[in-house]
């Protein structure tokens, strides 16, 4: 049989070729390749960055990437999967030190096929089997496109029958539907047909009437809408009628329209069309869940229904306007968090799809969800609204699932919480560790490492740990602790609180500190999962950072319990994340006083990775500041050394701020540099972007340590960080960040 890939199907319209490349002979071989097959070309050639982002707003069938001056095969990959573009198939032109071996690499970093142009007819083949590839994902967005159209039409239609439709022929009625009917108090058309227009309508102001029926009888509808107060008593509607004169569909014919939509309705007959509003709108969310569940089918599929949990007084209070951007941000707040379609089911109601490959990577999806429950902050203008959501779901078992029994589902998303994995709860116990006294390091006072092991005794913990052991392995490191006899110094908690740490405190005993969590991308693509996790909390109603507040100066034993919780609740969130990810690790931001004043820490970090279970063996990186470094370098040294003796990893953030930064570089061993946003700002020119390479040759030349370039928020920095040796590039191009765990690819 032919294959219908080849036969002239394709060549009937126009194929829309972009080539990177800086080879016009390439460029030139590769139409010709086309015109031989009798296709229709438009083909664009370029080879720098700066076209290239100019033609992402270009629609095209196929990319093909041979060489350019200033773009990577990567970063273009990179730049367009960030684009509306996203499903555009590229094709890589083999690169001169091409192996075979290399193939797979190619295609996970996201590219359709290498060709080789030196085989014309293999490359054709290729070439057609990317284009039919990109028609049909093409056809499949212009269909759904067109299925939302014919709803909206379907929808429209609906609505229109609520209008009260009457067709008249010289003033007199010869037609009416049954909302005419209902409006003026008539059961049938047998009653109306034959009766004038003034006998109906009865307008108080009967000269204007005549006067603009007159008109309308004459082809003159530019005034043909307008308002009347009738005097027929047995009309159903309260004055004013909205009424509207349009053609009739004879010549001699013409039609009234009554809009019955409006206030102007009974409180009986509103609240049925509230009802019927209501009823369409959820018919429309389930066609909408229906068709993604048809066009990307999952074996487990859940209904996330956010509702908000209260609503604040200010919005209450608040304008129109204000009050209406409040509640349109929370879509844009809940479409943010999960890069999910979000359906608006009433006013304050939301809801999403989940889908997973089996049930346990679904509980994991779902349990992750739950830190959008924590208050949160809506801008709008220069002011602030506090947003507090409350999550609910209900699993769609997909035989089952129909329009008559959504609502159902919809009641159950409504009335059960989010599931919380019983691992989750286990990691829990070891919060524990938190609540028991801190045993101080005084600032002059260096603990050896002997020392640190002494303080808490070995304590064997199973390599898969169960409750009863996570329990007694708890115990025993807190009762080791409160009876150690050791020479410390016992900070008293300070008597006046400034306002901020009183409000951190509250915050920690309640739970709403909030972790941010941000994807990293590896120019190597081989830690794909390892994320940033920074801390914050709601003051005064604005955002605060907790890694740059001096504030805890004050209190150096809130400080490390603060730090403690963060690290114990991004493990149990790891924890979580490895069951669809076994290979996340995650980069936690800490303050000084936990690694120089807290004894405890090395064993903490040690339990924590024990139970949190990973494959890795360095799942957990601890970054420091370097100001803090650079202050006690010595001391930094020993206690990080403890800390990679204990299983961690270490990074140091704003690298390269102090005049001591290749003094740590030299002296302590870390895992990761994470450059100061200043070196970001070097990526905007081309001469900037060789001095800041020229500095990131000097620091690997110390170390070979790796790098990281933070803030990477638009496409031209992300774009020309390609051309600088780091490792990693962090920044809202690739991902914001977010209160949960989730992949780039699962959004």
């Amino acid at each position: 049989m032919r294959n219908l890939l080849l036969s002239k199907k394709l060549k009937r319209s126009e194929t829309r070729l972009l080539i990177i490349d800086d080879n016009q002979i390439r460029y030139n071989e590769i139409l010709e390749v086309f015109q031989n097959k009798d296709h229709l070309v438009h083909a664009t050639l370029l080879d720098d960055l700066h076209s290239f982002e100019k033609q992402l707003n270009t629609n095209w069938d196929v990319v093909i990437f041979g060489r350019a001056y200033d773009l990577k095969i990567e970063q273009t990959i990179t730049l367009i999967q960030a684009s509306s573009q996203i499903n555009i198939p590229v094709l890589l032109l083999k690169p001169e030190d091409y192996q075979t071996t290399q193939y797979p690499s190619y295609i996970h970093k996201g590219m359709y096929d290498v060709v080789n142009l030196d085989y014309p007819e293999r490359f054709y083949i290729g070439l057609i089997r990317a284009l039919s590839y990109s028609r049909t994902l093409q056809g499949q967005r212009h269909l759904l496109n067109e299925l939302e159209n014919a709803k909206n039409q379907a929808q429209a239609l609906v609505q229109e029958q609520h209008k009260a439709v009457a067709v008249l022929q010289e003033g007199i009625h010869i037609e009416a539907n049954d909302e005419y009917l209902k409006l003026f108090g008539l059961t049938s058309q047998d009653e109306l047909i034959g009766l004038p227009i003034l006998d109906i309508l009865q307008p108080k102001n009967l000269p204007d009437f005549k006067n603009r029926f007159k008109k309308v009888s004459q082809g003159q509808f530019e005034l043909a809408r307008f308002e009347i107060d009738t005097l027929n008593q047995h009309a159903q509607s309260e004055n004013p009628l909205k009424i509207e004169f349009l053609p009739g569909s004879e010549d001699d014919a013409i039609q009234i329209t009554i809009e019955t939509q409006s206030a102007t309705l009974s409180h009986t007959s509103q609240a049925e069309l509230t009802a019927s509003n209501n009823s369409n709108n959820k018919n429309s969310i389930f066609q909408q869940i229906s068709r993604t569940l048809l066009n990307q089918p999952a074996k487990e599929n859940a209904l996330i229904l956010f509702r908000l949990a209260s609503i604040p007084d200010s919005i209450l209070n608040a304008s129109w306007n204000t009050s209406k951007d409040y509640f349109n941000q929370i879509a844009g707040f809940i479409k943010e968090q999960t890069n999910s379609t979000v359906f608006k089911i009433d006013t304050g109601l939301f809801a999403i799809l989940v889908q997973a490959e089996s049930s346990q990577i679904l509980e994991s999806r779902l349990s992750g969800l739950l830190a959008l429950e924590k208050p949160q902050l809506i801008t709008i203008g220069d002011s602030t609204y506090s947003l507090q959501l409350k999550l609910g779901f209900s699993p769609i078992i997909l035989n089952t699932f129909n329009e008559s029994s959504f609502e159902k589902v919809l009641a159950t998303a409504y009335n059960t919480p989010l599931p919380k994995r019983e691992s989750e709860s286990e990691l829990q116990l070891l919060a524990t560790l938190q609540d028991t006294k801190i045993d101080l390091v005084p600032n002059d006072l260096t603990l050896p490492t002997t020392h640190l092991k002494s303080i808490v005794p070995e304590v064997s913990i199973p390599s898969t740990p169960t409750a009863v052991d996570l329990a007694q392995a708890t115990a025993q490191a807190s009762a080791s602790v409160s009876t150690t006899q050791q020479t410390t110094l016992n900070i008293e908690p300070t008597l006046k609180h400034s306002p901020i740490l009183t409000t951190i405190q509250k915050n920690l005993e309640k739970g709403d500190i909030h972790l941010k969590y941000q994807q990293l991308y590896d120019k190597q693509d081989t830690s794909l999962y390892t994320y940033e996790v920074t801390s914050g909390f709601i003051y005064e109603n604005q955002w605060q950072k907790i890694s740059s507040l001096l504030e805890l100066d004050e209190d150096i034993e809130l400080s490390i319990k603060l730090d403690r919780w963060i690290l114990v609740e991004a493990c149990k969130q790891l924890h979580n994340f490895i069951t669809q990810y076994p290979e996340a690790k995650l980069i936690v931001n800490l303050n000084r006083h936990i690694l120089f004043n807290d004894k405890q820490f090395p064993e903490l970090v040690a339990k924590l990775i024990t139970i949190v279970g990973s494959k890795l063996s360095n799942p957990l990186i601890l970054q420091f500041d370097e100001d803090d470094i650079a202050k006690n370098i010595i001391e930094s040294q020993k206690q990080i050394a403890v800390l990679r003796d204990h299983g961690a990893e270490i990074s140091i953030r704003n690298f390269g701020t102090s005049i001591s930064s290749e003094a740590i570089l030299k002296q302590i061993d870390v895992s990761l540099l994470t450059l100061d946003e200043k070196y970001t700002q070097m990526l905007n020119s081309d001469a900037t972007v060789q001095k800041l390479q020229e500095l990131v040759e000097s620091y690997t030349m110390i170390k070979p340590v790796e790098l990281l370039l933070k803030n990477l928020n638009d496409m031209n920095v992300f774009a020309n960080a390609w051309n600088v040796d780091v490792r990693f590039l962090q920044g809202e191009y690739f991902q914001k960040k977010l209160d949960h765990l989730t992949d780039v690819q699962d959004q």
